[in-house]
Order: C-alpha cells, then sequence, then structure tokens
C-alpha cells in the first residue's frame, strides 16, 4: 500500500533563526555598563582625608624633586639653561630672609652672647688662679652654673665664709655688675649629720645659711642689687656624686650659682 505523500520540510539555512541573537549582545553591553557605573560610584566613595593626603604627597613630590637629567632642577622646574651655557658666569646672591628677626630672636642672641662671654671669663680667672680642684664651670640649659667647693668657703660644720674666699666673690660680682640676669645661689651638703655642738639643727639649716652667707657677701660687701638674686638650701637631697665615698661626700658639700637664661629660644 503506498505511503501517503509527505511533503519534507526544506532544511535551514545556516544564519536562519538567529535574528534575536542581537538581544544577547545587547545584555551583555548593558549588564557591563551596569557594573561600569557601579565601580565608579564605589571610587567615589574614598575617603576624603585620605584622597587629600596622597594629592599634597604627589604635588610636593613633583615640585621639589631633583631632574635626573644634567640640566635639569626639578620634575617640574625649568632647568637652568644660563648656568649651564656659561658656568664661569657670576652667580646672583641669595635672596634677604623674607622675615627679619624678631625682637625676642634678638633678645636672646645678645643674653646668649653675654653669658658666652661671662663664662669665658671665668674660666680665664679660674685657669689663672689655679682653682680648677676648687671651681667648676658649666653651660647649663637653666644658665651659666658656677660649682664652689666647700673647702676654701667655708669651715667644717660653719657657715662663716673663710677670707680665702672673698677674691673669688668679689671677681664674680664685678662681673655679676654687668648682666642683665638673675643669680640663683644654692647650698648643698652631704648627707653626714651635723654635729650635736653644731649652731644648726640639721643640713637643712646649714645649706641654707650656707648660700645665705654667700648671697650677703655680694649684696652687704659689693652692693649689689638684691632684686637680682634669689636663695635656696637643699641639704643632701640633690647630690652631685655618691655620699659613700669621701670624694662624693666632698663634691656634695657645695655652693652652686648659677647665671639663670632669662629668654629660651
Amino acid at each position: 500500500m503506498r505511503q501517503p505523500n509527505r511533503r519534507r520540510r526544506p532544511l535551514r539555512k545556516e544564519g536562519e533563526g538567529g535574528r534575536d541573537r542581537w538581544l544577547i549582545t545587547y545584555a551583555d553591553l548593558i549588564t557591563l555598563l551596569l557594573i561600569f557605573f557601579v565601580v565608579m560610584y564605589a571610587m567615589s566613595q574614598l575617603d576624603s582625608d585620605k584622597y587629600q593626603l596622597v594629592t599634597q604627597s604627589l604635588q610636593a613630590t613633583f615640585q621639589s624633586g631633583d631632574s635626573i637629567l644634567e640640566i635639569g632642577s626639578g620634575i617640574t622646574g625649568k632647568a637652568d639653561t644660563e648656568k649651564h651655557k656659561n658656568p664661569d658666569a657670576p652667580q646672583a646672591e641669595p635672596e634677604a630672609p623674607a622675615e627679619a628677626m624678631t625682637e625676642r630672636e634678638l633678645a636672646f642672641r645678645d643674653q646668649e652672647k653675654a653669658l658666652s662671654d661671662f663664662m669665658a671669663v671665668i674660666e680665664q680667672y679660674v685657669k689663672e688662679h689655679q682653682l680648677e680642684e676648687d671651681i667648676f664651670i658649666a653651660d647649663e640649659p637653666r644658665g651659666i652654673a658656677i660649682t664652689l667647693s666647700d673647702r676654701f668657703l667655708f669651715d667644717t660644720g660653719h657657715a662663716e665664709l673663710k677670707p680665702g674666699a672673698a677674691p673669688v666673690l668679689t671677681k664674680l660680682a664685678s662681673l655679676f655688675e654687668g648682666l642683665d640676669a638673675a643669680i640663683s645661689i644654692e647650698g648643698h651638703t652631704d648627707n653626714v649629720p651635723v654635729s650635736r655642738w653644731s649652731s644648726y639643727k640639721d643640713n637643712w639649716e646649714l645649706s641654707g645659711a650656707r648660700a645665705m652667707s654667700v648671697l650677703r657677701y655680694f649684696i652687704d660687701e659689693s652692693g649689689l642689687d638684691p632684686a637680682g638674686f634669689q636663695y635656696a638650701g637643699y641639704a643632701d637631697t640633690r647630690p652631685a656624686a655618691d655620699n659613700a665615698t669621701d670624694e662624693g661626700r666632698r663634691k656634695n658639700r657645695r655652693v652652686e650659682i648659677t647665671v639663670l637664661r632669662q629668654l629660651q629660644q
């Protein structure tokens, strides 16, 4: 029996039926655009402080850097062509400071010069009179410190000045007259208690009395203005050496006279 005649469908040619594939490409493009704008939005939320810091750092680098080129003056600088064209040409003098020194800076400079001159005179006096074992001079932050050993100032356990101390104190007084500075006088002792026959109750009274004796010499004998002085007694609370040895205790029995700095830089 003959089969019914069925019409065969023609085969589709290549490319037919793909008319809608552009939608896939379009969707991909839209997705990429979306991602791009999301990334841009995220970048816009950077820490503004960090961004400013990075910007300043880059600007400083490009403005102050030196070029590796021979005639370069910096990454963004101008080449000094005239200098390289004629290296023997005289160079311009540096410009003067934009701002003159302030009144305080001038006063500080004058003060330091006066203290330096004072220290030089005292050091020369000590050297000429061979007093290196009894007088020590130091430039400290608070001022010029002159440490006087008690060996030539006082007898043991006493606060009355020895006659041999007068020349040194007179020399100091003559120098103090030319200084516009305050003078601090501080007495110190070792940690050995005062004798029970002493006129002083303890080392506090002894150290204070010794500082006062030096102060009195400057005021009463040399006629200096008492307004420029201050004094204190510290007993054994501020030792300069170890009290466990005779040498250390000898260094601790002292009077320190400090020409105070009035200005700080």
